[in-house]
């Protein structure tokens, strides 16, 4: 046999030899490892199943401090400070968590501490408030209308129902400017651009505030066109209208109105028709010998418990220039939706009185536009 044969064979025997004593100790060590290896994956899905229990618990837990958040509405502080503790509690939690994890972080556990003293300090006094908006609001329902209304607008109702623009002298200025360009307001004949100022109020995207105030003259319209002399007591009194926003009166029947221009999605409940009901009995408490109803109108739908209501009613546009005769002097005198007087100007049909629709109507019957926004009183 050759030599290099021989060495070959003897290098290849040798390699194998070490081959399969590698092998069988790795597959001792196996034997060996596999038990610890069995208890680490046990290990591992014990700790998922712990998880997912703790998960688990901690859903149900907020779902039950949701329960009693959602029944306890009179905001009382102990609760307000269950939650703000529960919600600490976690953070704390998260903290240990960073500190003790396989990479500690433990400037980060320090600044969740920090952030979690904090947030349960925000947390209760965000809780106590809310709970006393939802109290107030069982007790008095119309506050909820000024859900969602800009900050402006809500300063401007409280502390001053309609505020007059000045011109450069100090002098009440031309509401009707407002809606025209001031070449318009200049250069277009009187019935036009007074035509054009109420086309643009019509055209202009409204507030919520805005818009449940022409739904109140929409409806005191309805009634003024039956014969009732109407107060729009909710326009002129703002949020002292004791919760009546028209007062209709016929001969010696009067009908308290109420209304409500919800979005569809939104229902009125029975704590509303309560409300309407109070202010109701304290007019004929006041008014002894006058029959005196309620009626709640609204453009959404009601719960079962409410009754004795106008409901789905929409707001449409309609003749809204009041057409008006002075009582000092007869004089004739048309009003239209944003001149000063417009809401306290009561139609009395008897002394042929009137609603039109635009301002060529009013002045060919022989009405002429109101002064009062001159500054000078002259109806």
């Amino acid at each position: 046999m050759k030599p290099y044969l021989i060495v070959f064979g003897i290098i290849f025997t040798l390699w194998f030899l070490n081959w399969a004593f590698s092998n069988s100790r790795k597959a001792k060590q196996y034997d060996e490892l596999k038990p610890r290896l069995d208890k680490l994956d046990a290990a591992e899905s014990d700790l998922r199943n712990r998880q997912a229990e703790w998960e688990k618990k901690v859903q149900r837990d907020m779902e039950a401090i949701n329960t009693l958040a959602k029944q306890k509405s009179e905001g009382f502080p102990w609760l307000a400070q269950a939650y703000a503790d529960y919600f600490y509690l976690q953070d704390l939690e998260r903290a240990r968590y960073l500190e003790y994890k396989s990479h500690p972080a433990m400037k980060a556990a320090e600044q969740v501490r920090e952030i979690a003293a904090k947030r349960r300090d925000a947390e209760k006094l965000y809780r106590i408030l809310k709970y006393q908006l939802e109290y107030y609001e069982s007790l008095f329902p119309w506050l909820i209308d000024f859900k969602g209304e800009e900050i402006d607008d809500l300063i401007r109702q409280i502390s001053q129902k309609r505020e007059d623009s000045l011109d450069d002298s100090g002098e009440p200025d031309d509401p009707a400017k407002k809606w025209l360009t001031a070449a318009e307001y200049e250069s277009l004949p009187r019935v036009e651009k007074y035509q054009l100022a109420l086309d643009r109020y019509w055209q202009k995207k409204k507030t919520r505030w805005e818009i449940g105030r022409d739904y109140e003259r929409y409806v005191g319209y309805l009634y003024e066109s039956k014969g009732y002399h109407v107060y729009y007591q909710g326009i002129v009194e703002g949020l002292a209208d004791l919760g009546r926003d028209l007062v209709a009166r016929k001969d010696n029947q009067v009908e308290i109105i109420q209304c409500k221009y919800w979005s569809k999605e939104k229902q009125i409940h029975e704590k509303h028709i309560f409300q309407l009901y109070g202010t109701v009995i304290a007019y004929r408490i006041d008014h002894p010998g006058t029959q005196v109803s309620g009626c709640f109108v609204t453009s959404t739908r009601l719960s079962d418990r409410a009754i004795k209501v106008v409901e789905n009613l929409p707001l449409q546009r309609y003749p809204a220039i009041k057409c008006n005769v002075s009582r000092r002097d007869g004089t004739k005198i048309y009003h239209l939706p944003f001149d000063q007087q417009y809401d306290r100007t009561v139609i009395e049909q008897e002394r042929l009185e009137c609603y039109v629709e635009t301002v060529a109507q009013a002045e060919a019957l022989g009405y002429r536009r109101a002064y009062r926004w001159k500054g000078q009183s002259q109806e």
